[in-house]
């Protein structure tokens, strides 16, 4: 009797053990928990530097272009100077009181006006030579700046669609040898740059031709200049 154990000692020692494997099962459960917790901190953490990484490459990257651009000031500013002086641009200028740097801007103007281009062309390129007589002068707009696109659509502000920026026209006149030449000289010696693309010429008599021209002058959109700000996506 002495060497048997008693049968409430086997029950205590397997309730001792349910007690000590629901402990561990507790401790498993909140190490468990904890290790949850860490790798969701760790990759938070390791998305928080990448996404400040690329915030800093922008910062970067602004910084650097405008170091690129203060580092050229100096040299656009002597250009401009030089300009101011040139003899070419000076004799050039349509008032003595304008700039200079007024004829470059007369020149390639910052915007498609084909109606200021015909007035040009009427009242001063071709309408001032005695003799010649102007049949026809058609300036066409701008189809997608000043005009609906081929599709049917207005598109006013997309001026950079006009690949070339140029405004095309045509005209007719009539006149002597000596008038039509200088037709062609004034044309030579706008201020704008026209590019003449077809030009023939038709006796009539009595010392009298008519000549057809079709041509294009051009435009420089104007380029605006501005801070914005650039929003990083995580």
């Amino acid at each position: 009797m002495a060497g048997k154990s008693l049968p409430g000692a086997g029950i205590r020692k397997r309730a001792q053990i349910d007690k000590e494997n629901s402990k561990m099962f507790l401790w498993v459960a909140g190490c468990s928990v904890v290790v949850g917790f860490a790798l969701v901190a760790c990759i938070f953490l390791v998305q928080m530097i990448l996404f400040n990484e690329k915030v800093l490459q922008a910062k970067n990257q602004t910084v650097s272009n405008l170091q690129s651009n203060n580092a050229i000031i100096g040299d656009l500013e002597d250009k401009v100077r030089a300009l101011d002086a040139n003899s070419a641009l000076i004799s050039a200028k349509a008032n003595p009181g304008d700039e200079t740097l007024q004829v470059v801007l007369d020149a390639l103007p910052g915007e498609a006006n084909s109606l200021a281009l015909g007035a040009s062309l009427q009242n001063k390129l071709l309408g001032g030579i005695a003799g010649l007589t102007i049949n026809s002068l058609r300036v066409n707009p701008v189809v997608g700046v000043e005009t609906l696109d081929s599709s049917g659509t207005g598109s006013a502000t997309s001026e950079l669609s006009n690949t070339e920026n140029s405004i095309t026209f045509t005209f007719t006149v009539a006149g002597s040898d000596a008038t039509l030449k200088q037709a062609l000289v004034n044309l030579e010696k706008s201020i704008r740059t026209i590019d003449i693309i077809s030009l023939t010429i038709e006796g009539q008599g009595n010392n009298q031709e008519i000549m057809t021209v079709e041509a294009r002058a051009f435009y420089e959109p104007a380029k605006v200049l501005q801070l914005t700000d650039k929003v990083i996506k995580q």
